[in-house]
């Protein structure tokens, strides 16, 4: 397979899209790691206000193993896809209201290998580490040398929780290191929703579901009382604890984790998750539904023509989320990250969902607690036009979180827009 490493072309038309975009994207491979075996791919969209001057973001989609199309498409980029009145073919594209391409440059990237458009030469590499991450920031800024400058910042949502946080660090080290080019990392990381200790984080849904009223108070008393707090690994000998958690699992068996106020499949409530196949009648069961995201995404991924205008390699079919991959899960928690970051003095913003069941924000709130930093401004109600679209609170480690919302900024596109660019633009949410 042919090397890309290094090299960007200027996209000016996609399928599926009327006209030329209205936005300036480049996209291409980064070649990192031995002999550049490692070939991430991104799409890297200017900026629409002052490309020259406002902060430049890469996006790590979580996961793991989720092409950073997730973020693009659905999350906070310019442009999603129609899912009104689809009847095969190229699904048609649409520009978004909310971009946070609008306030800001965004690198979106395939990672790891294997996610997306990104491959190795070598089919026994498939772990992209931090270093490599970091590695790649260097060798994107060394050919885009205007952004060298520009105020950078990691961000995500989701499992790249993990990551960021131990990306920032490796780019901070290269900083002091003195490694060539120096990126411009004095402004910090938004991350949302983020996995940050998987373990603690499960053991977080029991008192989070208990609170949103998805289980009894009889059943929450029992579940700790059995369990003692262990719900994540449970001993296969406790048949009580066991018991009752099978009770808390079919009693949120119909729940979307990811937005608990969405019902897992229904079109008319939530028509950006889900949509019918073509000539297919109402769906009567969960069998019959279909994820948005990963039919209209894969459809388009997959053609030929789309490929041709990303110019994407010779990979083999396109899958929104690839599964099965040896990757290396060596981060238990990131919170120590977290607390060098902060000993650095980086900015951050943290932002939950408080109606997402798969990182709860308590969780969230637990571990930001545990770093031990004071509290600059207590919690108040952030507002939207005399709306509460959220909570948030400021620490003493240059900290923001702040909650509303589900599982991604796809929930609350308007607010969660909001919410960045007063944050970017250091004003108060």
């Amino acid at each position: 397979m042919t090397s890309h490493a290094n090299c960007g072309s200027i996209v000016k038309f996609l399928p599926g899209f009327e006209g030329p975009l209205p936005f300036q994207l480049e996209t291409g491979y980064i070649g990192v790691g031995d002999e550049e075996q490692v070939q991430l791919f991104y799409y890297f969209i200017k900026s629409e206000k002052n490309p020259k001057e406002d902060p430049l973001l890469i996006w790590l989609t979580g996961g793991p193993g989720c092409s950073s199309i997730t973020g693009l498409l659905f999350e906070n980029g310019p442009v999603t896809f129609k899912v009104e009145d689809y009847n095969g073919g190229t699904p048609t594209l649409l520009s978004t209201t909310y971009s946070w391409t609008k306030v800001a440059n965004i690198i979106f990237l395939d990672q790891p290998v294997g996610s997306g458009f990104s491959y190795a030469t070598n089919f026994l590499i498939h772990l992209v580490t931090r270093e490599k991450l970091k590695g790649s920031m260097n060798l994107f800024a060394s050919e885009h040398k205007e952004f060298i400058s520009n105020p950078f910042y990691v961000s995500g949502d989701s499992y790249s929780g993990k990551i960021i946080p131990a990306m920032v660090q490796e780019i901070s080290k290269g900083n002091d290191l003195g490694f060539k080019p120096q990126i411009n990392l004095e402004v910090g990381f938004v991350i949302g929703n983020p996995v940050t200790d998987t373990e603690f984080e499960h053991n977080q849904r029991i008192p989070f579901a208990h609170g949103m009223a998805l289980i009894s108070d009889e059943l929450y008393e029992s579940l700790k009382r059995s369990c003692k707090g262990n719900y994540d690994n449970i001993d296969p000998h406790n048949t009580e604890c066991l018991k009752h958690f099978d009770e808390f699992l079919k009693c949120i068996s119909r729940i979307n984790f990811a937005n608990i106020l969405i019902p897992r499949c229904d079109q008319a409530l939530s028509p950006r998750r889900y949509i019918l196949l073509p000539n297919t009648s109402a769906p009567s069961t969960d069998d019959d539904c279909y994820e948005y995201t990963d039919l209209l995404s894969s459809l388009w991924a997959n053609d030929e023509s789309v490929r041709e205008a990303l110019h994407v390699g010779s990979i083999d079919k396109w899958v929104r989320c690839s599964s099965g991959k040896p990757y290396d899960s060596d981060i238990k928690s990131s919170v120590p990250y977290h607390m060098n970051n902060s000993i650095k003095g980086y900015r951050s913003l943290i932002f939950s969902g408080d109606h997402d069941l798969m990182a709860p924000f308590i969780s969230t709130q637990a571990w930001i607690r545990s770093l031990n930093y004071s509290i600059v401004e207590k919690w108040r109600p952030w507002m939207i036009h005399n709306q509460v679209a959220g909570y948030t609170q400021t620490y003493a480690n240059k900290m923001t979180y702040a909650t509303g919302g589900g599982h991604t900024p796809e929930y609350k596109p308007k607010e969660s827009f909001i919410m960045f660019q007063r944050w970017i633009s250091g004003q108060p949410l």
